[in-house]
């Protein structure tokens, strides 16, 4: 479904007067393979590139060398219009849900700009819209009295919830998920990993689950990758790399995973709890 080959990205040494420092290499030699279906981890610290990479896929950054290939086509070779299409399918859930929904707009709003932005390839009038963000709040377990809400009057795990049905709108085939739960209490990252869960089975979709954290990357996804300084230095199942690490970056890791199962014990709504 996902195909990343040889990627590349480098961006400028910073200025310094009328001298510029040494180029940043932020990805290199990135190579990837993710199926239609599975939930694949991208884990990495700070600064490893997880984002980068993410940024690359939508083409938000251009590449400098490699090629990356979504449901067959090459995305660096698309027109700004096919791209443009190629984004309804691909959509992304950001870290800071408060950060990244406009505090001005209505939940309503929020929802449905997505439709209005691809509505060449949704082609729904303003009452399909409404419907269909009814649609999509009822679906992250939040109801038609939220409709018209302001993002200040939600909590955390609320606004992420909106964030993920801002990102379904357009009936997307793959999310990125770059680190979804991170900005959420504890008490709450179960209910969204849940809902994310549910979401993936019932209406089949492929995740790219970008994080830090290697207990959460192993209750949610097949396949991980670990990325160290914008290389990748060991991937595989999830099982495999957790049992068996080959790499020195890996053990590391590991040895600093905590437990989830203070997570699980917020899980109050009979899904399925991470442990």
């Amino acid at each position: 479904m996902l195909t990343i080959e040889g990627v590349h990205k480098t961006y400028p040494g910073q200025r310094r007067g009328w001298r510029r420092g040494a180029p940043v290499q932020a990805l290199q030699d990135v190579s990837l393979e993710i199926t239609r279906g599975e939930s694949f981890g991208l884990v990495g610290e700070s600064g490893s590139g997880k984002s980068t990479l993410a940024r690359c896929i939508l083409q938000l950054e251009p590449v400098s060398a490699g090629r990356i290939v979504f449901e067959g086509e090459d995305l660096a070779r698309l027109s700004p219009a096919s791209m443009r299409h190629a984004r309804a399918r691909i959509q992304m859930v950001f870290q800071d849900p408060q950060a990244s929904l406009n505090p001005r707009m209505s939940v309503h709003d929020i929802v449905t700009e997505p439709l209005v932005i691809h509505r060449e390839v949704m082609g729904l009038d303003a009452r399909q819209r409404t419907e269909r963000a009814l649609e999509l709040l009822q679906l992250v377990g939040l109801g038609e009295q939220h409709l018209f809400r302001k993002p200040h009057e939600f909590s955390g795990g609320q606004r992420q919830r909106i964030g993920i049905a801002r990102a379904l709108a357009t009936s997307p085939t793959m999310l990125l998920l770059d680190e979804p739960t991170s900005a959420l209490d504890v008490s709450v990252q179960a209910q969204v990993l849940n809902l994310l869960h549910e979401l993936q089975q019932r209406l089949s979709l492929t995740y790219l689950f970008i994080s830090h954290d290697l207990a959460v990357i192993r209750y949610m996804c097949d396949r991980v990758a670990l990325i160290h300084h914008g290389q990748i230095v060991e991937q595989g199942d999830c099982q495999q790399v957790f049992d068996a690490p080959q790499s020195d970056y890996a053990r590391q890791l590991l040895a600093a995973v905590p437990s989830l199962e203070g997570i699980g014990a917020a899980g109050s709504d009979g899904q399925r709890t991470p442990t």
